[in-house]
């Protein structure tokens, strides 16, 4: 089975689209953590003991990691979440040339799925794309207000830069391993991009903090019922000012959100 095989499958038992973002920045970390020799991975397993059942995947974004103590906490929260039977959808947005990016793509020996950056083309992305059973997530419309000096830039054929990178991301899943990330900021485009390619599932970040539609990003994120709704902070720091209680609060946060992106299901 490959990752968009699995994830359906996790989909169906937990009946949810959920991806909990795990990016925990170490100055909102509860201070009765810091005792830990690995605060983030203390906050990491309280907030997936506490979630899991409403998460399709874990999401860490390797930004909060990069250090070594963080990627000691990084490699514990990924056995971790596979140890409740939950996907790790590693956010690092990786792509390079040549012997760069086989090593890049060796993460994949750890982690179920992986963001990418296809600036650099296809030769940049191949050893992600010929692993057969991992998920490749490309970047394509991101929801961040500066996403729009590059992938708003029409091209000759009259398509905007991001309309071509779903079209080669399209192109480019022989193995049936692709997804896109299109944020939840601009239901209309979303619409869109799926009509363009409607076999590609989307990761739709941009939910919670940051506003998205939710109702858009469950209609048009979706293939065939697979894909996946991102929450980070939304979720992780729910319970900011709770103290001890702050596991208890990112559960109701996941759950509601659980809730409320199932109405559209």
């Amino acid at each position: 089975m490959n990752f968009f095989d699995r994830l359906h499958d996790r989909i169906r038992a937990v009946d949810s689209v959920v991806s909990v973002g795990l990016d925990p920045d170490p100055e909102r970390i509860p201070d009765h953590l810091e005792e830990y020799d690995l605060p983030r991975w203390a906050f990491n397993r309280r907030i997936i003991d506490a979630t899991h059942e409403h998460a399709a995947v874990f999401k860490p974004n390797a930004a909060f990691y990069e250090d070594p103590d963080g990627w000691r906490a990084l490699e514990e929260t990924i056995a971790y979440a596979h140890g409740k039977d939950v996907p790790v959808l590693l956010d690092a947005k990786r792509a390079d040339i040549g012997n760069t990016t086989r090593q890049y793509a060796q993460v994949l020996e750890n982690v179920d799925a992986i963001t990418v950056n296809p600036y650099m083309g296809r030769d940049s992305l191949q050893p992600f794309l010929a692993d057969e059973e991992s998920g490749v997530f490309v970047l394509c419309r991101t929801s961040n207000p500066g996403g729009e000096d590059l992938q708003d830039l029409e091209l000759e054929t009259g398509e905007a830069v991001y309309e071509r990178v779903a079209a080669l991301a399209d192109l480019w899943n022989e193995n049936d391993n692709v997804g896109l990330v299109v944020g939840a900021t601009k239901p209309e485009e979303l619409e869109e991009l799926r009509e363009q390619v409607p076999d590609l599932p989307f990761l739709v970040p941009g939910i919670g903090a940051q506003g998205g539609d939710a109702e858009a990003a469950v209609e048009y994120g979706l293939a065939d019922g697979v894909g996946l709704v991102n929450s980070s902070r939304g979720i992780i720091f729910a319970g900011e000012n709770q103290g001890e209680g702050f596991a208890k609060a990112s559960e109701q946060a996941a759950k509601r959100l659980k809730k409320r992106l199932n109405q559209y299901r």
